[in-house]
């Protein structure tokens, strides 16, 4: 009789562990390491000098004195008890607005007749965009001697037999002396940007609407405008952001004259801070300007639902 004895089962393997760096987990962390450097970017120079404005905003700097004293809200009180800070805001609206309206206008006629087949255009498109690579405080002198009593532009018009004005020294010719400078200066980037977008709306859809007895106003209105309306938002938002920052114009030009005409918000931040030394007020100013930047960027975001393309 055979005995029959239970063999013992075999040892079991040890369980595998799992690899700590899984594939997700690689992806994860080159993805960290990709954006690592524009948040340290961010981090370094948008919120830590935010904060520290804040801070600043709530305090009484004295360089000369060497104090630094906490004085909470008077800064703000001080801002809403400003009696120059009105005409300073209405500078800057007044700016703001024609640089704008014409920027956005003379770059959308540029764009639309460099974009057609003519002889020369390349010739004219690298034109009107060399002031852009120009560096912007040796543009805004040439055009402070340009403008001067006895400059170049009243030379011309003496030759006319046209007596010019004093373009940087009266009240009526400045802000508008300004504009026009900021507005050859950058607005061949805005007519890149146009320029580029209007070579990718279709020719069949200006075919058809050629086809269907439209005419040149209409399909402007009907095919070009909507198509290109990401770019319209673009260019504007770009545009407004910019002239709401303008400072070297107004430094080289006119230091803010005659009186207050020309004093933008920017330009006032600056004599505030760094002339009179009022940096408690100075970045109460420049707080006033990021939420005015803020509000209107939010508000053409908003609104890019009523007319933007793809956006209804």
């Amino acid at each position: 009789m055979t005995l029959l004895v239970d063999k013992p089962a075999p040892p079991r393997a040890p369980a595998e562990r799992a690899p700590y760096w899984t594939m997700r987990r690689r992806d994860t962390l080159a993805g960290w390491l990709m954006v690592l450097p524009q948040l340290a970017g961010i981090v370094a120079f948008v919120i830590v000098p935010l904060g520290l404005v804040v801070w600043y905003s709530v305090h009484e700097w004295n360089v000369l004195g060497g104090t630094f004293e906490f004085v909470g809200g008077d800064n703000y009180a001080a801002l809403a008890s400003d009696a120059r800070l009105g005409p300073v805001l209405r500078a800057t609206g007044l700016f703001s607005a024609g640089l704008v309206v014409l920027n956005l206008s003379l770059a959308l006629f540029l764009a639309v007749l460099l974009n057609q087949k003519l002889r020369g255009t390349v010739v004219f498109r690298t034109l009107f965009f060399s002031p852009v690579v120009v560096t912007l405080v040796a543009w805004t002198i040439v055009w402070g001697f340009l403008l001067q009593d006895n400059g170049g532009i009243n030379g011309f018009l003496d030759f006319l037999g046209i007596d010019g004005p004093n373009w940087l020294r009266s009240g009526g010719t400045a802000m508008a002396s300004v504009i026009v400078v900021q507005l050859f200066k950058n607005v061949g980037l805005n007519m890149v940007l146009f320029l580029a977008a209007l070579q990718g709306v279709p020719a069949e859809l200006y075919e058809a609407a050629r086809i269907d007895g439209a005419s040149a106003w209409a399909r402007f209105r009907r095919v070009t405008v909507p198509l290109i309306s990401p770019t319209i938002l673009l260019t504007m938002i770009l545009t407004i952001v910019g002239s709401l920052q303008v400072f070297a114009q107004i430094a080289v030009l006119t230091q803010g004259g005659p009186e207050t005409s020309t004093t933008v918000l920017v330009y006032y931040l600056y004599q505030q801070a760094f002339q009179f030394h009022h940096f408690g007020y100075g970045s109460a100013l420049s707080l006033l300007l990021f939420v005015i930047v803020l509000v209107l960027t939010v508000v053409q975001w908003r609104m890019r639902r009523r007319w933007v393309f793809h956006e209804a």
